[in-house]
């Protein structure tokens, strides 16, 4: 059991007295809520991965006995060169990665699941929704993540606190942006990513690379801000690459890595301090951080070393053993005790021998409702965008005029109107369906984020995403088929208009599944679109139009093709020879044997197998999702 305890949460205000420069607010208090302190130690941790043909097993570890501690209103910093460990040492402390040597503790209590949601983890990459607001953006996380005793105004509130914390209230309303898509500034993008986290209050506070992409001002500006929110009690632990000098000057502490090794631990202040006095210096001004990480790389250059070092020449790696042994040397000589002990409170003690609550989040309707809302605010840009709008109605105008007032007065004039239908059966099969394969490949790191923190169920995820998509499905076809209806002369009647509607939405609806499937099954885009293409021309060929007789031992495709269902369904709207048929061209297009060939019945069998392809496609999806394993990228 760890400890439990109800947050009696007081705000916490600090102001920030460093200039930033244009992009810091001067003179804004950062009010932070304060929560119950968690005091992170570990000692001796190591890590190894599993490595084929590796002969030795040195070889394997990725950490090699990395030890020390941050208090509550500390901000620790990992530092080191690319490959150093850094990351790998975050996820294990933040409990994201199982532990293989060592021990790491909190409160001096080992890792629980139950301690997940005191803990927050701002991820390298900003895995955030492009074509979503600030607001939106930090809303939605609060009505998901907040807990279900929370009114629905209260969680706003608390998303429109963040916002103001943040110095986000400027730029609200605009897109958050990706590649593509023209949004706020990467060092905004950067907080509402750390906006996610402390929506919840986290005791612990977990970043990687959160400077990474941004230039100095707003790199300082992150800094700032997470000194502040560390002053409030929280304890923050950070990786960073190589920051500038007044970066480094935040950091309470500071862990050196290099090659999976500590080089140093101990405060940020006495960094300098401590390898000038094992005869490491800088022999010109420069920045501490660029000292720091030129000595973890072996760069000797315009340094000074030791004098048992610099007399026989020392390589990289001669160098990394130095350090190392220093370090070992450093921390033996220190009380071990005094290095690693906490200092508790007498209250806070008696808070350890509880264990923490689970306050239950939104339930599975209101998940469900809530990212209904979000997939339709996200996706309509993108199947409304203007490139998807010209494509369709182009495409429609060039069909209406390749057939312009096309009759069935005659055989020949049937087959050409029984060519457009077969079009329109192929255009509306698989143009949803290459769409919808690129989804989860393009949401999958999104949702892996989402799910690591238990941000809703899987299946709520799933239906919502069906579900949000059938208003945007049906906007498009329904202008394609009133442009093609109105100039190629297809049966004007409301009744033969709705069902081939109701057609065309199915064959969507059904492609869209298929895709899905293979997008669930293939994470890899490539992969993906090379099974799909060959689906796409195996469908095409059996749908009945290039082919009627199909040998025996190949047949059975054609009934798992929705272009053949969605074709016939489409002929019999159009050309159905039933007595209520009237007209010339209907009595014209009965006789002709091209239809008389096809033998339409009433469509009952097309109708019950896009059903069943409808529902079987997307169940398929939904357990493909299910065994593939959601892995945050590390």
């Amino acid at each position: 059991m760890i400890f439990m305890v109800e947050d009696n949460t007081s705000t916490a205000k600090s102001t920030s007295t460093e200039e930033g420069g244009p992009d810091a607010d001067k003179g804004r208090k950062l009010h932070v809520d304060s929560t119950l302190p968690i005091y992170l130690k570990f000692e001796d941790v190591k890590y190894k991965v599993a490595a084929k043909s590796v002969k030795s097993s040195n070889a394997e570890y990725i950490l090699h006995g990395i030890s020390g501690s941050v208090l509550p209103g500390e901000v620790l910093a990992l530092m080191g060169p690319s490959g150093g460990g850094k990351t790998t040492l975050l996820n294990l402390l933040s409990g994201r990665v199982k532990l293989n040597s060592g021990t790491i503790t909190y409160n001096d209590q080992p890792y629980a699941k139950s301690l997940k949601r005191r803990i927050g983890y701002v991820m390298q990459d900003d895995l955030l929704f492009p074509h979503l607001t600030v607001k939106e953006t930090l809303t939605y996380a609060a009505l998901l993540r907040l807990p279900i005793t929370l009114t629905r105004n209260q969680k706003e509130e608390r998303a429109m606190d963040v916002i103001n914390e943040l110095g986000l209230e400027r730029c609200q309303d605009t897109l958050i942006g990706g590649t593509f898509v023209r949004g706020v500034s990467g060092g905004e993008r950067k907080r509402v990513c750390i906006g996610n986290e402390i929506l919840l209050n986290p005791s612990l506070l977990f970043l990687d690379e959160p400077t990474s992409g941004l230039d100095s001002t707003a790199a300082l500006r992150t800094l700032q801000m997470l000194h502040i929110i560390a002053k409030a009690g929280k304890t923050v632990v950070t990786t960073i690459h190589q920051p500038s000098s007044r970066i480094f000057n935040k950091f309470d502490k500071l862990i050196l890595l290099g090659r999976g090794s500590s080089l140093y631990f101990g405060k940020a202040s006495e960094a300098m301090m401590y390898f000038s006095s094992i005869g490491c210096a800088p022999l010109i001004a420069m920045n501490p951080a660029e000292f720091l990480i030129d000595l973890a790389n072996g760069n000797t250059n315009e340094k000074s070393l030791p004098t048992e070092l610099e007399d026989r020449g020392p390589s990289a790696v001669d160098i990394h053993e130095f350090l190392v042994e220093a370090n070992q040397i450093r921390l033996g000589k220190m009380e071990k005790a005094k290095l690693l002990s906490s200092v508790l409170t007498e209250g806070e003690s008696k808070m350890q021998r509880m264990s923490y609550s689970r306050e239950s989040k939104a339930t599975w309707c209101e998940q469900f409702l809530i990212l209904c809302r979000r997939g339709l605010k996200e996706r309509r840009h993108e199947y409304l965008s203007c490139l998807r709008v010209v494509q369709v109605i182009s495409t429609a105008i060039i069909i209406g005029l390749l057939w312009w007032q096309s009759d069935a007065s005659s055989p020949r004039r049937v087959q050409d109107q029984a060519g457009l239908l077969f079009f329109i059966s192929v255009f509306w099969a698989f143009f949803p369906m290459f769409t919808a394969v690129f989804t989860f490949p393009q949401e999958r790191a999104i949702v892996a984020k989402e799910r690591s923190v238990e941000m809703y169920k899987l299946s709520a995820y799933f239906l919502a995403r069906n579900i949000s998509d059938l208003p945007l499905d049906l906007l498009l076809p329904i202008v394609f088929l009133v442009i093609v209806y109105l100039m190629a002369g297809l049966k004007l009647r409301f009744s033969s208009f709705f069902q081939t509607m109701l057609t065309i939405f199915l064959s969507i609806v059904a492609s869209q599944g298929l895709g899905l499937s293979i997008g669930a099954a293939f994470i890899d885009v490539k992969k993906a679109t090379t099974l799909a293409s060959i689906i796409v021309m195996t469908f095409m060929l059996s749908g009945g139009f290039f082919i009627q007789k199909v040998p025996s031992m190949v047949s059975w495709i054609r009934y798992i093709s929705f272009n053949y269902h969605t074709y016939r369904l489409l002929l019999k709207i159009q050309f159905g020879c039933s007595s209520g048929n009237s007209g010339t061209s209907g009595y014209e297009a009965c006789q002709s044997p091209f239809i008389n060939e096809l033998r339409l019945d009433s469509g009952v069998m097309e109708v019950g197998a896009m059903m069943v392809m409808i529902i079987g496609y997307r169940l398929l999806a939904y357990l493909l999702l299910r065994t593939m394993k959601f892995k945050t990228m590390m």
